[in-house]
């Protein structure tokens, strides 16, 4: 099922207001459309091109998108309509194969918009209209200053640019302002469709409107009445109670959403405190392990040293004992030396008395 991203319109997606902006552009076409070939430019979901076949004689919705084909294929096929994927830049028909080509809110969705009219100047039939439709880029940024600049929109149009390059393609250019409007309306019961509307003459919004239409043509376009738009429901304030009651819906969701994030940050809140209180606990565990292990290594260097001076002064005694011993042995060395050298010693020896020394030691 489609899922409406802001790129495109999808009936029972999108608040009323938006889907009756885009569908008055369709009925504004349609009083042009009656037994004519009619070309849907950037048709999406196909509920306009259905609207323009209720008076054409045939109509062909293209767009880039698979999906909104697939949509429009589904929810709003007839006899008198095709829906082809295809882009705008190359409109899959011959030359001059239409009498109307409808093209609402498309040519901002463009990188190369240029081509764009060049393919429907090529495709429109002699005498044949082309409706183009844009939001004023004014206008636009400042109802979007809070959501920031639409994603799917490549060039936005302020009125003179849009007149200068429609011009630079078609000979005349018949220019419309679109605007949302209050209206009260008085009805007969049993009205029939279209009935007429009296509304305050040389209302002329200009630049300051909500969205530009323009009617082109090879030839001149004669005049097109204007045209004040009621939505099928008849009741505006009722739809809107309907958005008002939705939305209020949508924003108890988002209260109870934040509510239950609130309260999650609050038990994580908790966690991070008992977390933070047991790795406390055990820093402090460790850093009393820490003392008493510096305490322990401290006495057993303590005891080391202490051994070690101990072994230095049994070292020394030794070192002492043993120059002594050297001390002594040389001492004896001498003595013997000089008994051995004696003359009572050498006449003993003759005479086999005194002691028996080995002169050898």
């Amino acid at each position: 099922m489609a899922e409406f991203t802001g790129e495109r319109v999808i009936p029972n997606q999108v608040d009323p207001d938006l889907f009756n902006e885009h569908l008055a552009r369709y009925a504004f076409a349609a009083r042009l459309a009656g037994k004519k070939r009619v070309l849907d430019a950037g048709c999406g979901t196909g509920y306009g091109s259905a609207a323009l076949a209720c008076q054409a004689r045939d109509v062909l919705g293209i767009d880039i998108s698979a999906e909104a084909v697939a949509y429009a294929r589904e929810h709003f096929g007839a006899e008198n309509i095709r829906f082809e994927q295809a882009s705008c830049t190359a409109i899959p028909a011959a030359a001059q194969s239409f009498d109307v080509i409808a093209a609402f809110e498309i040519i901002e969705h463009l990188t190369d918009w240029r081509e764009f009219l060049r393919e429907a100047r090529r495709v429109l039939a002699p005498g044949g209209l082309f409706l183009v439709s844009t939001p004023n880029k004014s206008y636009y940024a400042e109802t979007r200053r809070r959501e920031g600049p639409n994603p799917f929109h490549q060039h936005e149009f302020e009125l003179e640019e849009f007149r200068r390059e429609l011009l630079a393609i078609f000979p005349s250019v018949s220019l419309y302002f679109e605007n949302h409007t209050e209206a009260i309306l008085f009805e007969p019961e049993g009205a029939p469709a279209g009935v007429a509307a009296e509304f305050e003459q040389g209302r002329n919004t200009g630049p300051t409107a909500h969205f530009f239409l323009a009617v082109c043509g090879v030839e001149a376009v004669a005049g097109i009445p204007a045209l004040i738009y009621v939505p099928r429901a008849g009741n505006v304030l009722r739809e809107r109670e309907h958005h008002i009651e939705l939305l209020a819906g949508e924003l108890a969701t988002k209260n109870q959403w934040v509510a239950d994030r609130d309260t999650r940050i609050v038990d994580l809140q908790d966690e991070l405190r008992s977390e933070q209180a047991k790795a406390r606990a055990r820093i402090d565990q460790l850093e009393e392990e820490n003392r008493h292990t510096l305490s322990v290594a401290k006495r057993v260097v303590q005891e080391l040293e202490d051994k070690c001076d101990e072994l230095a002064r049994c070292v020394d005694l030794l070192h002492a004992a043993e120059r002594k011993a050297e001390e002594k042995q040389q001492e004896s060395d001498e003595l013997r030396g000089r008994i051995l050298a004696s003359r009572w010693f050498k006449l003993g020896r003759k005479l086999n008395l005194g002691p028996v020394v080995d002169p050898r030691k």
